[in-house]
């Protein structure tokens, strides 16, 4: 059993990792562009995002849509296990890590780098994700599609910075 499907929301159970991956879009069914270097607005999302410039498929005003992230270990367990490739930037998350469970999150103060969030809660593969891709994604990562996270302060992300629950960064 993966240790996201063993993970209770607020727990944490987890060890600090890296970011692989960022992504962004300008607008809803627009491809996700690889970024190396990202700048988070607290309380907006990522500059240039859908989200943050309110044009996303899911622009409903919801909490949670600042900051999208999820485990590159899913997708690989997803291709592995379910036969479902899925490119990091076609997984419509901003933030694709490794080496950390984000379920423990939820409920939790985070970094990324130098960027504090908080989890706010899961986010799931939808509908739309198999519309603008191929079938699959829902069924395999209907457990894993990572977390939705509110951003509390600006800053830079950037490829490869330290993702750790706010209390591991100080000790």
């Amino acid at each position: 059993m993966d240790i996201i499907e063993q993970a209770t929301p607020g727990t944490i159970e987890t060890t600090t990792g890296q970011v692989e991956g960022i992504f962004i879009t300008t607008a809803a069914f627009q491809p996700m562009i690889p970024l190396e270097t990202a700048r988070a607005i607290a309380g907006t999302g990522l500059n240039g995002d859908r989200y943050a410039l309110g044009t996303g498929f899911y622009s409903d005003g919801q909490d949670g849509r600042q900051l999208t992230l999820i485990e590159a270990e899913d997708l690989e367990r997803m291709e592995r296990e379910d036969g479902v490739q899925l490119a990091q930037h076609e997984c419509r998350r901003n933030i694709v890590t490794r080496g950390i469970a984000l379920a423990p999150l939820i409920g939790q103060r985070f970094r990324i780098g130098s960027v504090l969030c908080e989890g706010i809660r899961a986010c799931p593969p939808c509908n739309h994700l198999e519309e603008l891709t191929r079938p699959g994604p829902l069924r395999g990562l209907a457990r894993t599609g990572g977390i939705r996270a509110h951003i509390l302060s600006d800053g830079e992300i950037q490829v490869g910075d330290v993702v750790a629950h706010d209390a591991e960064m100080f000790v």
